[in-house]
């Protein structure tokens, strides 16, 4: 089975919206039988226009997805629309690299399988963003608390950069959609794992660190969690955590004491990712994610809370 060319420009910074469209779409390029071992995805030819190439078998679908990202103007058709664009809205930061953008959505299965080798993951940015995520929180909450002791400060600060927070601040900017992903991932529901989601919105506070500094990604996450620590603070998680709270919830109504039961763990050993169940009479109640299972514990008991307090509002009453 051939390769074809599905696309040429002279820019490459086109060709690369272009690549990663497709790449988006599940659509990826890669050597056919009889090609030259060193084609790339991308390759330049000798009158420096920049071809992408796909497998000749989704060569129809790659046109089909490219015309319709295309932008007219007048009887002339030109560059792709910015995929990025849309996000950047949502995030409220515009990258001055998109590079690094790109490289904060890109999971290590969609590394894996690209055969130039030419594309880095998200996962040393995961670390930079983790640290930059507790430098800004931890900043927010010294300036915003200055009475709380650093118990209490730490329960907050908990609440906020849980894993199932960031999975929640992760869906509402629809990462999810623009996740650059191997196949395997693709197939498992990569787009949809809290982890996964996660683990890119942490790279993306590193890509607008990198690409504009602190400010920038100080105010991006005043915007993402002021909210989020206002609730927290409100939520009384000040003073004991949330299993304890649980704990005292379940006591007062004269309920047995919550069982916590390891459910399930993924990830490489460096980055696992813990699953905790909360049982109550025997009876699951909540489950809890956290990057140990302290957090994973802590997270469930937090969502067992959230589940009480739910059964014991009294149902709506139809007009």
């Amino acid at each position: 089975m051939g390769a074809v060319v599905v696309f040429r420009t002279p820019s490459e910074i086109e060709a690369r919206v272009v690549t990663a469209l497709l790449d988006s779409r599940g659509i990826h390029a890669r050597p056919s039988p009889g090609t030259p071992p060193d084609i790339l995805p991308m390759a330049v030819n000798p009158l420096g226009a920049w071809a992408i190439v796909v497998h000749e078998e989704d060569a129809e679908d790659a046109r089909r997805v490219i015309e319709s990202h295309r932008v007219e103007a007048g009887a002339s058709v030109v560059s792709l629309a910015d995929e990025f664009e849309e996000l950047e809205a949502r995030v409220g930061y515009r990258f001055q690299d998109r590079g690094l953008l790109e490289q904060a959505l890109t999971h290590r299965s969609r590394a894996v399988e690209d055969v130039s080798g030419g594309v880095d993951d998200n996962e040393s940015m995961e670390f930079l963003g983790d640290a930059v995520l507790g430098l800004v929180v931890a900043d927010i909450l010294f300036r915003q608390f200055p009475g709380h002791n650093e118990g209490q400060k730490s329960q907050i600060k908990a609440a906020v950069v849980s894993t199932h927070s960031l999975a929640r601040h992760a869906e509402q900017l629809g990462l999810g959609a623009h996740l650059l992903l191997g196949r395997g991932e693709e197939k498992t529901g990569g787009r949809l794992k809290p982890a996964l989601l996660a683990d890119t919105y942490e790279a993306l506070i590193a890509a607008i660190y990198l690409d504009g500094g602190l400010a920038p990604a100080s105010a991006f996450l005043g915007r993402e969690f002021g909210d989020a620590i206002r609730e927290a603070e409100r939520a009384d998680v000040r003073g004991s955590d949330y299993k304890s709270a649980l704990q005292e919830r379940l006591q007062s109504v004269g309920k047995l004491l919550p069982e916590y039961r390891m459910a399930a763990q993924d990830g490489p050993d460096h980055r696992k990712t813990f699953h905790v169940d909360v049982a109550v009479g025997g009876d699951v109640v909540a489950r809890g994610t956290g990057k140990s299972k302290k957090e994973a514990e802590q997270d469930a008991a937090r969502q067992a809370l959230v589940h009480l307090a739910s059964a014991d509002d009294p149902p709506s009453q139809s007009r």
